[in-house]
């Protein structure tokens, strides 16, 4: 990927936190990195690449085209590049691939519960709260929950109605200090409940009941002039709420959805999608559409869900849509949300989809504005002219001759509306007497195109004649005896007021003075008269300097051309002495010249 590719899309970049993916041509991702700022971080990329490390060049080198996927918070971004790496192991990313997941804190579903930090999600009716990307963080809340409300930490399992106390005497021993022994019966259900309430409430953010008691518990420690426990509680209860946060990418509270969104424009339609499993964005992906006359946003929003399910193999039962569509499949539920953790991932789905439908828009007026002149002027020659393509391939004809004498022709070649020198050709008529231009130009299309037919190459998609109705009707006359007439557009042009002539067409067009069409049918019939011209003078000079000396019998080409290099010119040659011309041509052949001259 280019800077130059990079710039046609830099304007609509967001500037807001993200996941970004470079892709190279057989759309496997090369890499996958999270940015506060889409675009500042992008831009690094397309910068000064002085500063760049080799693996940063050689990921923008082989990279073919870069997407992004919007999220909330710097947080969100961290959280969805780890689930993506982990999914598509990424080439040029060595982080983050060792398999190790975001943290979370578990409340087990068990008697007398026990909080604690894991890796997975495992669902058996506990409770998780999380993810969280800083350790630190979590030894704060952990430490914080131990300090306030002393828990159950053995990993044994507890009976209601049978305990070994032989078992539990050392963990009890070990514990003493974090547990108060409900094991031992030291401790009942109830009061363990309502801590364990208090807990969920302070991970889930409901700090109303919780904030009451601590400030009591602070209270009472300043009370009995405990200052440093109630500056260490309260310390701790900051650091708390300031890491304390809802993720949008990651709830554990949601389970396995799918969320699509849809945005059109007059000709096409996208919509995102968005993967969630176990609460995590597993995936993200846009589909286009192209909109047919008839086709409104529900049609099409319950096709793309049908195919984008099937192609990422959903089998999810529960649809997160802007809207109720009526879709193929009747055992999977429609949730249109309004509010919520579901709201937040739809809305996520939509900004993804409007940033993605205003990048598309950029990249169309882009390539309008690159646009090279030649591709225009092609356009225009080919709209003018009423051409089924595009034409790339022109020849025009051209002849020359002076009183009948010395007749030549000449064909010049334009390629992408550009002179092609090196294909230029020039014919001697051969089979026509005297000055007959009609039967020139029949000589000559006929022996252009019949070898071009002969050897399979490719034929002309424009042939501009130079002349009126007579030199066209006479090209015409040779295009349909070799089946051309179909295939190759055909035109004349006649000099005095420059009409455009069509084969079976008495009515001449006029092109604009100013129109890019009539100055490359101008050019090229141009430069075929000064091909046809320069080639003509050519052939005369060379037959007005050696004509009188060939005509002398016994003297040939080689010969005339060895004497007048000696001695200049004809007539430097006939006031030479016998003996001068001797030694140039010998004895024999000097008689002759000096025998010839002198009748």
């Amino acid at each position: 990927m280019t800077t130059e590719d990079y710039k046609k899309v830099a304007p609509t970049l967001p500037k807001d936190p993200g996941v970004y993916r470079f892709l190279g041509k057989d759309d496997t991702i090369l890499y996958v990195g999270k940015a506060k700022n889409l675009k500042n971080r992008l831009s690094s990329y397309f910068g000064n690449k002085k500063h760049q490390h080799n693996k940063t060049k050689a990921l923008v080198k082989n990279a073919d085209r870069f997407e992004y996927t919007i999220v909330e918070t710097e947080q969100d971004a961290l959280l969805l590049e780890c689930t993506l790496i982990k999914k598509f192991q990424p080439r040029y990313n060595v982080m983050l691939k060792d398999g190790k997941t975001y943290t979370y804190i578990c409340v087990k579903k068990e008697r007398f519960p026990r909080v604690f930090m894991t890796r997975r999600v495992i669902r058996d009716g506990s409770t998780y709260f999380g993810p969280y990307t800083s350790k630190y963080r979590i030894k704060i809340i952990l430490d914080l929950i131990k300090s306030l409300f002393p828990l159950r930490t053995c990993n044994l399992h507890l009976s209601q109605t049978n305990i070994d106390k032989g078992k539990f005497k050392v963990c009890l021993e070990y514990h003493i200090k974090n547990c108060m022994g409900p094991c031992e019966g030291h401790e009942e259900q109830i009061p363990y409940d309502e801590k364990i309430a208090q807990i969920k409430n302070m991970l889930r953010g409901n700090f109303g009941a919780v904030k009451q008691h601590l400030k009591s518990v602070m209270q009472k420690h300043a009370e009995n002039l405990e200052f440093e426990k109630a500056q260490t509680l309260k310390e701790k209860l900051d650091a708390f709420i300031d890491y304390q946060g809802k993720s949008t990418v990651v709830s554990t509270s949601i389970r396995d959805l799918d969320v699509f969104y849809i945005a059109t424009d007059e000709k096409k339609a996208y919509v995102n999608f968005l993967k969630v499993i176990n609460g995590a964005i597993m995936n993200t992906h846009t589909l286009e559409l192209t909109k047919n006359l008839d086709d409104d946003e529900k049609k099409l929003l319950a096709f793309a869900v049908h195919e984008l399910r099937k192609k990422f193999n959903s089998i999810t039962t529960e649809i997160l849509l802007p809207y109720k569509v009526t879709l193929l499949e009747e055992d999977v539920s429609i949730t249109v949300p309004k509010i919520g953790d579901k709201k937040k991932l739809l809305d996520l789905a939509e900004k993804n989809v409007k940033y993605f439908l205003l990048q598309q828009r950029k990249q169309e007026i882009n390539n309008i504005k690159k646009e090279t002149s030649a591709e225009r002027i092609l356009k225009t020659m080919k709209e003018d002219l009423q051409m089924d393509e595009l034409p790339f391939h022109i020849e025009c004809f051209d002849n020359s001759n002076m009183q009948g004498s010395f007749p030549v022709s000449s064909c010049v070649v334009f390629k992408n509306a550009k002179p092609s020198k090196k294909d230029y050709r020039h014919f001697n008529i051969k089979t026509v007497v005297g000055p007959d231009d009609f039967a020139s130009m029949e000589e000559v299309v006929y022996r252009r195109y019949s070898r071009l037919v002969r050897e399979k190459q490719p034929l002309p998609n424009l042939v501009i004649i130079d002349g009126g109705k007579g030199q066209l009707s006479a090209t015409m006359k040779i295009m349909r005896k070799l089946g051309l007439e179909n295939k190759i557009t055909i035109i004349g042009i006649a000099k005095r007021l420059e009409e455009i002539f069509f084969p079976d067409d008495p009515i001449p067009l006029y092109i604009n003075k100013k129109s890019e069409t009539l100055k490359v049918i101008q050019q090229a019939r141009n430069e075929a008269h000064r091909f046809a011209i320069t080639f003509h003078r050519n052939q005369r000079s060379r037959n007005f300097t050696t004509t009188e000396l060939t005509n002398i019998q016994g003297i040939g080409d080689k010969t005339a051309q060895k004497l007048l290099s000696h001695f200049g010119s004809v007539k430097k040659l006939k006031a030479a002495l016998e003996t001068e011309i001797i030694e140039v041509v010998g004895k024999v052949a000097a008689g002759k010249i000096k025998a010839y001259f002198k009748e």
